[in-house]
């Protein structure tokens, strides 16, 4: 059973160890350097929202905020972290759509996502399976820690295409 609810500052060493393991790889995020206990405390109360993904224990997480602002402010951005022992699990899919579900109620209206890696084929697989489009592709938009550099695919969703959210049931 997986649940996705609001992280608690009791959640933070669990999602630091899971964000700079997806750093570390440095296969997915932009960012480039880990968290410290303090950063990540800062980082992620910075969000619009933070959902952790729970079994019996934390196993992957997502942040929430503003793609842009003023005009653009309707658009949201988020990135999804799964503990690299869960991965296959569906973890990822119950974090997608618990954001889809949640984002609204911050008032964004498309769900966009700048810079998914077209080597990630999970992701790609799975955005394409709850209904996103794609924007385009970046050549070389993604530079990897060995000097080589990768294309990035970039995705939006109109939120008020709603998606199922079994997690999501008497829950925020």
């Amino acid at each position: 059973m997986i649940t996705i609810r609001e992280y608690t500052e009791q959640d933070l060493p669990s999602m630091v160890k899971i964000w700079n393991e997806i750093v570390s790889e440095g296969n997915a995020f932009p960012q480039d350097v880990e968290l410290d206990l303090d950063q990540a405390r800062d980082f992620f109360a910075s969000q619009t929202y933070c959902g952790v993904a729970e079994t019996d224990k934390i196993v992957g997480l997502y942040v929430l905020h503003p793609n842009n602002v003023g005009h653009c402010g309707h658009i949201c951005n988020a990135s999804f972290a799964v503990s690299a022992e869960e991965r296959g699990k569906s973890i990822g899919e119950f974090l997608v759509r618990h954001c889809i579900y949640i984002a609204p109620k911050f008032g964004f209206h498309i769900l966009q996502f700048n810079a998914v890696l077209s080597s990630n084929i999970p992701a790609i697989n799975l955005y394409d399976k709850l209904g996103f489009k794609r924007i385009g592709q970046v050549k070389n938009g993604y530079a990897f820690a060995d000097g080589s550099y990768g294309d990035i695919t970039l995705f939006y969703k109109n939120l008020d295409e709603k998606v199922g959210c079994s997690s999501c049931k008497n829950r925020q």
